[in-house]
Formats: C-alpha cells, sequence, structure tokens
C-alpha cells in the first residue's frame, strides 16, 4: 500500500478546507502552493502535524464579497495531501500537494479555535465503462480530439501520445488532462464533479471544439 493509499484508507471524513479563486486540484495531480496568509499557515501547520489532508475547493463566482470570512464554496473538492513543504523564517510555506480523490462536503464544521474552515464529507468514487471496447471508442475519441491541438512535430505532442498508448486509466487520463488544459474554471469544476467518467470524455471532447463562429476556443495549445 501507497503513502496516497494509506492516508486514505484512515481517513474519516472531517478535512480542513482550502478554498481557492482560480484552482481546481484533480487526483493524480501535483501542485506547488505558497501559502501565506494566517489561517492559511495555521491550517498547514495542523495538516503536517496530523495526516497531512488539505481539501482544495472552489470558492463560487460571488467570492469577493465576503473572501475574509466565509464566501461559498462548490460542493465537490479535491482531497490532497502535502508531499513537500517547506516552512520559512516567517511562517509562510512552500507547499507541494498531490490531489487523491474527490470529496463530496456534506457540512462546515464549527471550529472557534481555528482560523481556516473544516468540513464533514464523504470520498467519491468515479464509475468506468465496464465494456473494454466502450472505454476503447472514449481513448480514442478522447486522443484524437486533444493531439489535435498540438504540433505533432513537438515535446507536448510526443508526451501526450505516449500517456494514451501508457496503461493509464481513462479516469486517469481525464483528470490530468482537465487539470492541464487551458480551460474556464467553471468547466474543470464540472469534470472534477463529473463521477461518469464515459460523460467526462464527452465534455473534454465537447470543450476542446470550435465554438460555432469558427473561433477557436480553447486556442491552440503551445508546446510548453
Amino acid at each position: 500500500m501507497t503513502d496516497d493509499e494509506a492516508v486514505l484508507d484512515a481517513f474519516e471524513g472531517n478535512a480542513r478546507l482550502f478554498p481557492l479563486p482560480n484552482l481546481v486540484l484533480f487526483p493524480h495531480v501535483d501542485q506547488c502552493l505558497h501559502i501565506f496568509e494566517h489561517r492559511y499557515r495555521q491550517m498547514a501547520t495542523d495538516a503536517l502535524a496530523a495526516d497531512g489532508l488539505i481539501a482544495v475547493v472552489l470558492l463560487r463566482p460571488e467570492w469577493h464579497d465576503d473572501y475574509d470570512g466565509r464566501p461559498a464554496i462548490e460542493r465537490v473538492a479535491c482531497l490532497s495531501r502535502i508531499v513537500e513543504h517547506e516552512r520559512m523564517n516567517d511562517g509562510r510555506y512552500n507547499l507541494v500537494i498531490r490531489g487523491l480523490a474527490r470529496f463530496d462536503i456534506d457540512a462546515e464544521l464549527p471550529d472557534d479555535d481555528k482560523l481556516y474552515r473544516l468540513a464533514t464529507g464523504r470520498i467519491l468514487e468515479p464509475t468506468s465503462p465496464p465494456d473494454s471496447k466502450r472505454r476503447a471508442e472514449l481513448r480514442g475519441n478522447l486522443r484524437e480530439s486533444v493531439l489535435a491541438r498540438f504540433d505533432p512535430q513537438g515535446p507536448a505532442f510526443e508526451h501526450l501520445a505516449e500517456l494514451f498508448e501508457g496503461d493509464s486509466p481513462l479516469d486517469r487520463i481525464c483528470d490530468q488532462l482537465g487539470y492541464a488544459l487551458p480551460l474556464p474554471v467553471s468547466v474543470k469544476q464540472d469534470l472534477l464533479a463529473e463521477l461518469d467518467v464515459a460523460a467526462r470524455v464527452v465534455a473534454l471532447v465537447t470543450a476542446l471544439r470550435p465554438p460555432p463562429s469558427g473561433r477557436e476556443f480553447p486556442p491552440k495549445f503551445s508546446a510548453n
């Protein structure tokens, strides 16, 4: 059992919340964070002293009105584990976190002793089509849609081609693409909340299509 699996296996449903306005984290990806607000310094300190877990959750669009309080958040978050950390002399942190699983927030927990927010919820498990032929078809459709955006002679094309040709499950490929592709955060949040892997593939393919006007969205991806 890996460290990630062991932490998830021991998880009892209560999570520290890290709401952000422009980041949707997915399972199977790593993200660097710079922690400077006092409430989130406390969150990082507490997490490192315990299970190392925090739940990254997207703030709803009206977050500007109450950022210093408890602005509204999305229902589905990404439970993540701190895998690297550096604490600076002034108490700030540099972290590397790894997304582990989708986390369905049931309710926030009152805790007057903490500056940050806490919630209780449950791990959500994605479902993939049981038919191997259907999975292969979805994989092929997604591969075609993604690779069409890259220069066939560039390193990004080669890297992505290897991703599709490897043995990574379709669920993991979707999450890595959902994180990396330059899509609106609202689309990324929908992809995070979608448990049906087949529906997630369809949503990704749809998001990569140019709009009827002919203007490309998202734009052609660069090699870097």
